[in-house]
């Protein structure tokens, strides 16, 4: 895809999002774009960054570790979620590249985290990852147990949550979802909610999305090869 293409498709996301939150009456910088950046060469993501845009995600680390090493000292201000299954053997790695982890989702990835901050002397941003419908194959804590896990790694870690995260399944109507995730939020009082990709990010928005989450959206379809 050309670079005008991919600016051109940023900038009608951009006009999605002041749509929807005026319809809503809700201020359109109260909801983020990150762009999924995976697999995508670092001069279309060099593109994003020079035209203003500062929030991207990966969902594999050591290809993070590849690109963003280098974009990141060039582009300091830039900003990387990690929105992949996390392995306890890739935190160390992790929290060196990635500024926050939206897919907190075991108490025991959790424990390695902190003590890998603490280490480190570093804070990360936290979300933890909901799973909302019956789908074994797909990571997050069950929504019922969420409470738990929150007041848990509040009592006994030193980590950062300020979020939820969730992937709807995808042959369920997303808002059901998104509901979920906003009334759970406001319960746990925490500010960020990670919901909404492609097909429903606009409806992800009126649901109280403050970040939607976006790839081919923005860079067209990833080649097969």
């Amino acid at each position: 895809m050309s670079d005008n293409s991919i600016i051109k498709n940023l900038n009608i996301i951009y006009e999605d999002i002041k749509s929807v939150s005026k319809s809503i009456n809700k201020l359109e910088n109260n909801v983020k774009l990150q762009i999924v950046s995976k697999q995508q060469k670092e001069e279309n993501i060099e593109l994003l960054i020079k035209y203003g845009h500062s929030l991207f995600g990966e969902n594999k680390v050591q290809e993070a570790k590849l690109k963003w090493g280098r974009l990141k000292k060039k582009y300091p201000k830039t900003k990387l979620h990690f929105i992949g299954s996390l392995q306890t053997n890739k935190v160390k790695d992790a929290i060196q590249i990635f500024d926050t982890i939206e897919s907190l989702d075991k108490y025991k990835l959790a424990e390695k985290i902190d003590y890998y901050e603490k280490k480190m002397s570093k804070k990360l941003e936290h979300y933890i990852q909901v799973k909302t419908g019956i789908e074994d194959q797909k990571g997050g804590i069950n929504i019922e147990e969420c409470e738990d896990f929150f007041n848990k790694c509040k009592k006994n870690l030193s980590l950062n949550i300020t979020g939820l995260m969730c992937i709807p399944p995808i042959d369920e109507e997303s808002s059901l979802h998104f509901a979920l995730i906003n009334n759970l939020a406001e319960k746990l009082q925490l500010q960020n909610k990670s919901m909404g990709m492609s097909s429903d990010y606009k409806v992800a928005i009126e649901f109280g999305s403050t970040q939607i989450r976006l790839g081919q959206r923005v860079f067209g379809p990833r080649s097969k090869n």
